[in-house]
């Protein structure tokens, strides 16, 4: 059995378990367009002479516009950056596109389908940052020069890595933008005895004393990087500095407070302190587009969902997985093949789609799902797939991306 466990940079957070039949490798992933976000992908140029593209993804309301714009920017997966997936923050997309937001996220250099080379610049976390907050505003600006982008009413936000970034972004001149969204930001680095917890304290400071900009800075309890005494210690530095910052400390949320914005139900947390932040800096809150639920596949009468015995193909192993998926958070789904291949996927975006494509990665067949949430979709008569999607292209991306959890196995005879 292969289980894959969320990096200590992982954007989103999550798991995948499943049964290994064939050697480990990269799964396909299938990335698809949401029509209901009208979600399109763009490459931004960037660096020296604008000669790097971003892979940039963007979501917006009908209409020519001009709406105001969020900007959300990704963390940092264990492994190369060049594998790391689109990052798309759909959950978080879709509340800022009710209210009449435009969204974009930008991968920055050397990420998954962007251009260039992703720099690092060891312990120094300061360095890290605004490094990183020179393909924001190269963003940003391409952003302002969009004819459906309100360049006077932009917010830019980002989720650890990203939050770091964001941070850093503030103490440049940046025409149109009234403020920034801190999400459980920072870096984590244990390389070469690296006193990563006080570089990112003075990296604040650093900031704080050339911010231009009020903002909010959320983090959980139990979030697995950065604990309430270090979060206290970054936000004392940057408010001692001059910085304008409103910290939000909620508590514990589901298994890591890290992922919040990554899951279905981090929203419930993060939009309220957000949505008085938004009006503090004259911001719009209020829902003015109606966003249709995304596609579900159907309820079948396959059996009952806690019925072990019922589920297909599966040896002992696998069922003894299917009793562990149950206890699972949703969003979650479960896929099989008829060769005993298993996966199951938990919390995080398209559980459904990375238990399918890790399955087949390791188990070396097609796969189907056999439930999704708290409903078997399971159906003997295999009818086509229930999709309102629109299938942009394939990537090799690492399955675990989207959030949550996945666990599966190539074969229970393994």
């Amino acid at each position: 059995m292969v289980r894959v466990l969320p990096s200590v940079r992982n954007t989103t957070l999550g798991f995948i378990v499943c049964l290994t039949l064939m050697p480990t490798r990269a799964a396909e992933h299938v990335q698809l367009l949401d029509y209901r976000l009208n979600e399109q992908i763009v490459q931004v140029p960037a660096g020296k002479g604008g000669r790097v593209r971003l892979q940039t993804t963007i979501f917006r309301p009908d209409g020519p516009g001009p709406f105001p714009l969020v900007i959300i920017n990704h963390g940092k997966d264990a492994g190369a950056p060049s594998q790391q997936a689109r990052d798309r923050f759909i959950y978080m997309a879709t509340a800022f596109v009710k209210r009449g937001y435009a969204v974009m996220v930008p991968m920055r250099r050397g990420f998954a389908g962007s251009g260039g080379r992703y720099v690092e610049y060891g312990c120094n976390m300061t360095a890290n940052g605004l490094g990183q907050a020179s393909d924001v505003r190269d963003t940003l600006d391409f952003a302002r020069g969009l004819p459906y982008i309100d360049s006077d009413r932009i917010v830019i936000a980002g989720q650890s890595y990203g939050g770091l970034a964001t941070i850093a972004l503030g103490t440049q001149n940046t025409p149109g933008v009234r403020g920034l969204i801190n999400f459980a930001g920072g870096l984590r680095d244990n390389a070469n005895r690296c006193d990563w917890r006080s570089e990112l304290v003075r990296a604040m400071g650093t900031y704080g004393g050339a911010s231009k900009l009020p903002s909010l800075w959320m983090y959980g309890e139990n979030d697995s990087l950065f604990n309430p005494e270090l979060v206290a210690r970054m936000h004392d530095a940057y408010v001692r500095a001059g910085g304008e910052a409103r910290l939000v400390e909620y508590g514990a949320f589901r298994r890591d407070a890290h992922g919040l914005i990554g899951s279905r139900e981090g929203e419930k947390i993060w939009w309220k302190e957000t949505e008085q932040f938004l009006i503090s800096i004259g911001m719009p809150t209020r829902e003015r587009y109606a966003v249709s639920p995304p596609p579900s596949m159907p309820k079948s009468d396959f059996a009952t969902l806690d019925d072990v015995d019922a589920v297909p193909f599966l040896r002992e192993a696998g069922r003894s997985a299917y009793r562990e998926y149950l206890g699972k958070l949703s969003p979650r789904a479960f896929a099989l093949s008829a060769n005993g291949a298993w996966c199951w996927a938990e919390d995080g975006e398209d559980p459904d789609v990375r238990a399918l494509a890790t399955c087949e990665a390791k188990g070396g067949q097609r796969c189907r799902l056999y439930s999704v949430d708290n409903n078997v979709v399971w159906r003997d008569d295999e009818p086509k797939a229930h999709s309102s999607m629109i299938l942009a292209t394939v990537d090799e991306a690492a399955a675990v991306k989207g959030g949550g959890s996945v666990g599966g196995s190539a074969t229970d005879g393994k």
